[in-house]
């Protein structure tokens, strides 16, 4: 039985996947709109910064010494810089299903990196699961757009898959650091650092989008990406992250594409059929496989018991 704890990682991830999964669409929608990938990369780093240093007044302050502030400072280029800007800059130069599809990579390469660094066993039960949910994503993704990939660009496909990497490394990495601090602490830093790397490379861009007069709805759309797909979605993150191994916050990537489907069909832009619910069922099998899997931890202690009772 999943103890109240590891209920509430699961929801978090859920809930942090759902706003994920609609922060594609619109962001592309508002980069069509004239919104540059630059300035987009770059308002997310930035108004996610200022919303976790206003939240952080509000919370206990954490003494952050000299050199977790420095690996913080890496940890931000990884999850955030390299992250973020490879995945906007992608997908304003690709289509969304190829960033879609591209995104399944994410828990292959958490289980090798977390096999290597953190000496996690690949177990036939967490391959089986990554090999369910990716499956069953690519199903939804390709059955979605019929099998169609417009405006596909090598260029941006390779920086899709590249911040796919940057966060696999940030999530086997800095699974330690991340547990000692808060989410607000850890954030406030992060986006800092990220905005600081951004700023002096994307400011011109960010002026231009400033002056610029674009619809309402744009910036509604600049707004989401900003405080949900970034704001929101990375306190739930972190809580996930805290409590459940890398695998495991890596195979919510797969519920992305779920989301987009059921925004699509609730907008009268697709119908839920039989192979759609097929595509979901795998999903979510292969997210409960990996979970149930067993951890490094786990073997070990059930090594020791067997030991004793020998």
């Amino acid at each position: 039985m999943m103890n109240s704890k590891i209920i509430k990682a699961h929801l978090a991830l859920l809930g942090a996947a759902s706003m994920w999964g609609l922060m594609s669409p619109m962001g592309k929608a508002a980069m069509e709109a004239g919104v540059s990938g630059l300035s987009l990369a770059t308002l997310r780093m930035t108004g996610g910064a200022v919303c976790f240093w206003i939240t952080s007044f509000f919370v206990r302050d954490e003494k952050v010494p000299p050199r977790d502030l420095l690996m913080l400072f890496f940890a931000a280029l990884l999850s955030i810089v390299f992250n973020q800007g490879c995945f906007t800059f992608g997908l304003s130069l690709t289509s969304p299903i190829d960033a879609s599809i591209i995104t399944t990579t994410m828990p292959l390469i958490t289980m090798v990196l977390a096999a290597l660094f953190l000496k996690e066993p690949v177990t036939p039960m967490k391959v089986g699961g990554i090999f369910l949910g990716s499956i069953g994503a690519l199903m939804l993704v390709v059955g979605s757009q019929g099998g169609a990939a417009k405006d596909s660009n090598l260029w941006g496909d390779l920086l899709c898959l590249t911040a796919q990497f940057s966060f696999a490394c940030y999530l086997t990495i800095f699974k330690k650091l991340i547990a000692k601090y808060s989410v607000f602490t850890l954030m406030k830093w992060m986006f800092t650092y990220a905005s600081i790397c951004f700023l002096p490379f994307s400011y011109r861009d960010v002026s231009e989008m400033v002056n610029t007069h674009f619809a309402t709805e744009v910036w509604l759309e600049v707004g989401y990406v900003v405080l949900f797909g970034t704001y929101c979605a990375y306190i739930l993150m972190l809580v996930g992250q805290k409590a459940l191994r890398p695998t495991v916050v890596s195979m919510y990537n797969y519920v992305q594409p779920i989301v987009s489907t059921l925004v699509s069909v609730i907008l009268g832009m697709g119908v839920f059929g039989w192979g759609k619910a097929a595509a979901t069922l795998l999903i979510f099998a292969g997210v409960y496989l990996v979970t149930q899997s067993k951890s490094r931890a786990q073997m070990l202690a059930e090594k020791a018991e067997k030991t004793k009772e020998s």
